[in-house]
């Protein structure tokens, strides 16, 4: 039996790469079902995920998953060697408290600077609370010369979509940070999800902003 999985258009529902990523970049099958973002038909196809109401949701026979933090433990859980979290006890508990604070928090980026890969932008003004979430962000990647936690793991899921934000926006960060940006960029798993959203979901104007805007960055 394979999972089904209810997203949002690829092109601007972080939410929805996060929980795809724990997915296809874990060798995990899965099928989509897409839940058009503010459109009556959101809630038609959530409703076979009930009790779900936001996106990623992810449905086993009548198992329903409606949280991606939740998905990323159920699936470690029933797939101990897809490797979504460190075999080392001690970076396991800093990998899950990472993807913890990615999930709750960092709004102040979240709000200014929405994921959109078909739109990248330069010259794009950084208040101070957005600056404080990139000097958090900057401290939790420290140190980190591949991956966070040598091999690719659910927090390095978790933040594809912060890296997304920063290529995006392109957003004042060290080296390393960009490095790390980089690595996201030629991921496999975000580089197939990125072509078909941008092959196939309509334009959402709403995510759309003033700022001058330049081509998508390259790994």
């Amino acid at each position: 039996m394979t999972w089904t999985l209810a997203i949002g258009e690829r092109c601007y529902s972080s939410w929805s790469l996060r929980g795809w990523l724990l997915f296809d970049a874990f060798g995990l099958p899965v099928e989509t079902v897409t839940a058009p973002l503010y459109s009556d038909d959101f809630a038609r196809v959530l409703a076979d995920f009930a009790p779900a109401r936001t996106v990623p949701a992810a449905r086993l026979g009548e198992t329903v998953i409606w949280d991606s933090l939740a998905l990323a433990e159920e699936l470690a859980s029933r797939h101990p060697e897809a490797g979504h979290w460190p075999a080392d006890p001690a970076q396991r508990a800093a990998a899950r408290s990472m993807a913890a604070e990615m999930h709750s928090g960092f709004a102040a980026l979240r709000g200014h600077c929405a994921m959109n890969l078909r739109t990248a932008y330069r010259d794009v003004p950084v208040p101070d609370a957005v600056r404080a979430d990139l000097d958090r962000i900057e401290r939790l990647w420290a140190g980190a010369e591949g991956w966070l936690f040598g091999a690719y793991s659910a927090a390095d899921a978790f933040f594809a979509p912060v890296a997304m934000r920063i290529a995006g926006h392109d957003l004042p960060v060290s080296a390393g940070a960009r490095a790390y940006v980089r690595r996201h960029l030629a991921h496999p798993s975000l580089r197939r999800w990125a072509e078909l959203g941008r092959a196939v979901d309509p334009v959402l104007g709403a995510y759309d902003r003033d700022w001058p805007q330049v081509d998508w960055p390259q790994a």
